[in-house]
């Protein structure tokens, strides 16, 4: 894309309303929608609407797929991390007090017998800072901060006790935590279920999971679902069995009493679609045989 291209690109992607349609097509169930809606929940005549939804189609950025007499438009897979980025621009870099007043006062109910209102107010406001300051999250922070303090709580809560059910716990690990960890741990949900307690990490967290890998993992019927990167932090790795790193070098810390695994594999972060792939099955085929050395029958 050459200078004036890539200029006016910029100039169609920062437009206000174009931004709006964006967001609302992001966070639409299955990810697209008709003009027609977004013209009920933007206000304005289908008409405008439509022009800017030439815009972006004409551009590379949606997606038009005709159903019957609808036509729906969706984020193409080529300029979804580009648009997450604009998206996220737009976010505040940290939540409101009264919000994490909040989220401390609903997590201090469910772990009420477990720790003190102190302690869940303490883990609430480090996790939030650790998601906005070290994989600056900006988008949903408020709902990721009480996803990450609640995680880290109940790996905390776990460490000294006995596994429930025996069901043992695996944290993949690696740089950005948006790529092969996501995968590997994503898998291995799908196919043991609740048979095994998955986390995931990284000693450097990007901001959001790559969308090729969820484009990756949706071709095989893996569902991503509301991940999110995370920073490594040390309870996570003292509640797990098995640590799997990936690329992250010594930023893991070790305990004794934990298996410890290296998975030597491409950062399939910018790469195309057909090497993901591969990288991809290769995690595949190492978390089937994983399943089998934990004694784990598959879903």
């Amino acid at each position: 894309m050459d200078g004036t291209a890539a200029a006016r690109s910029i100039r169609l992607l920062t437009d206000p309303t174009r931004l709006r349609i964006l967001g609302l097509i992001r966070e639409s169930p299955d990810g697209r929608t008709l003009v027609g809606r977004l013209a009920a929940e933007l206000g304005l005549r289908q008409p405008t609407v439509s022009h800017h939804v030439k815009a972006l189609l004409d551009d590379g950025v949606l997606e038009r797929r005709p159903e019957g007499r609808q036509v729906w438009y969706s984020i193409a897979p080529s300029a979804a991390e580009r648009v997450d980025e604009l998206l996220q621009t737009d976010a505040p870099g940290h939540a409101p007090e009264e919000v994490l007043a909040r989220v401390a006062s609903d997590l201090a109910d469910r772990f009420a017998g477990v720790f003190s209102p102190e302690t869940v107010g303490r883990y609430v406001r480090e996790s939030h800072d650790l998601l906005a300051q070290r994989s600056g999250i900006t988008r949903h922070l408020p709902s990721l901060t009480s996803r990450f303090t609640a995680e880290r709580l109940e790996a905390l809560a776990k460490e000294g006790r006995t596994r429930p059910n025996g069901a043992p716990e695996v944290l993949f690990v690696c740089v950005q935590n948006a790529g092969r960890s996501q995968i590997a741990a994503a898998i291995l949900k799908h196919l043991a279920g609740a048979r095994v307690k998955v986390r995931t990490a990284g000693s450097a967290p990007a901001s959001a999971v790559k969308s090729s890998i969820v484009t990756a993992l949706d071709e095989i019927g893996v569902p991503i679902g509301g991940e999110f990167p995370k920073p490594l932090t040390d309870e996570v790795v003292r509640a797990a069995d098995v640590v799997i790193t990936m690329g992250c070098g010594d930023a893991c810390p070790v305990y004794p009493g934990r298996r410890y695994l290296d998975w030597e594999l491409e950062d399939p972060a910018g790469l195309p679609i057909a090497h993901v792939r591969d990288i991809r099955d290769d995690i595949e085929q190492r978390v089937r045989v994983l399943i089998g050395e934990l004694g784990v029958n598959a879903a």
